[in-house]
């Protein structure tokens, strides 16, 4: 299959479905937005985003990332209209170049001033080689390589949970979803260590929200509320549908894909703002990567991850 339809809280979010299940990367494939999201009023009218992704079959046409768009990529898809305008950009690029080559031979061909144009023509030309060089180095990241073998990850498997229908916090927050007017099935889990909920149904890409900050502040919020009055902390993690380990995947993807932009181009990479867990995850899975260092600068809620080479 080639292509795929799915829904998602928003246009990313039904993207990484579709490309997790066609497993693509995003400048792989061509996307189409086919419903917007609308959020409503407290869950109440919302509606979900509906995406056709489909497969470039011709890669070759398409243009290498910036190290800009490295980072886009993984949050802002390529819509078909995008595709076209830049496959038109190409084709009147060509035509361009063809036209400038007439020129120029006619110059070679002319008196005096042709001479003069001449200069003008080799200036262009030198110009226009430094950008095919520049443009060389920049596609040598698809070169180099990466290993993750060794990486750490930092969400791991949650072990020896048991089902625990009176459990407190998966109460709490079925009461708070309720309220929010979404339709979803919570279920309770426990361990010795934490509380562990797992959200599923109709509505539960609502809880997630956008990059995870609905899913957070819920989580957020049930943690107080679950150790408020209580002697022995307990960790509360809410997770819907195993979307904490897929966003750990995103990341991953992300940070490699910058971390070889960084080795090719030498200019260090800013990613935008995230919370603790997210730069965790950039830390983590750059940490033994030869050439690659990472550090965190910022006041949080605006603390990003720059990657820089050694």
């Amino acid at each position: 299959m080639d292509y795929l339809e799915r829904y998602g809280t928003d246009v990313d979010e039904a993207v990484r479905l579709a490309l997790d299940e066609l497993g693509l990367r995003e400048d792989q494939v061509m996307v189409t937005v086919l419903e917007e999201p609308a959020k409503g009023f407290l869950g109440m009218g919302s509606k979900l985003a509906k995406v056709r992704v489909e497969k470039i079959e011709d890669l070759h046409d398409e243009e290498d990332m910036s190290q800009a768009d490295a980072l886009a990529a993984i949050e802002k898809p390529k819509t078909k209209a995008m595709h076209d305008f830049r496959k038109k950009n190409r084709q009147g690029g060509q035509q361009q170049d063809s036209q400038g080559s007439d020129q120029r031979q006619k110059s070679r061909q002319g008196g005096g001033g042709g001479s003069r144009d001449g200069k003008n023509y080799g200036k262009q030309d030198r110009d226009r080689g430094r950008g095919r060089d520049r443009d060389r180095g920049r596609r040598n990241d698809r070169d180099i390589e990466i290993d993750l073998s060794g990486i750490e990850r930092v969400s791991e498997p949650i072990e020896n949970l048991v089902p625990d229908p009176e459990n407190e916090s998966a109460k709490f927050l079925a009461d708070v979803v309720s309220k929010m007017g979404l339709t979803v099935n919570i279920e309770g889990f426990k361990n010795d260590e934490c509380n562990y909920i797992e959200v599923k149904g109709q509505d539960s890409r609502v809880v997630i929200g956008k990059r995870g900050q609905t899913l957070d502040a819920l989580q957020y919020l049930t943690n107080l509320v679950s150790n408020k009055n209580t002697e022995e902390y307990k960790r509360v993690i809410i997770d819907v549908e195993g979307y904490r380990s897929r966003r750990e995947k995103t990341l991953e993807q992300l940070a490699v894909k910058l971390a070889k932009k960084v080795l090719s181009t030498g200019r260090n990479a800013r990613l935008e703002p995230m919370n603790p867990y997210e730069r965790k995850v950039i830390h983590a899975t750059l940490q033994h990567v030869n050439g690659i260092t990472t550090r965190s600068e910022g006041e949080e809620p605006y603390r990003r991850v720059i990657i820089e080479r050694k």
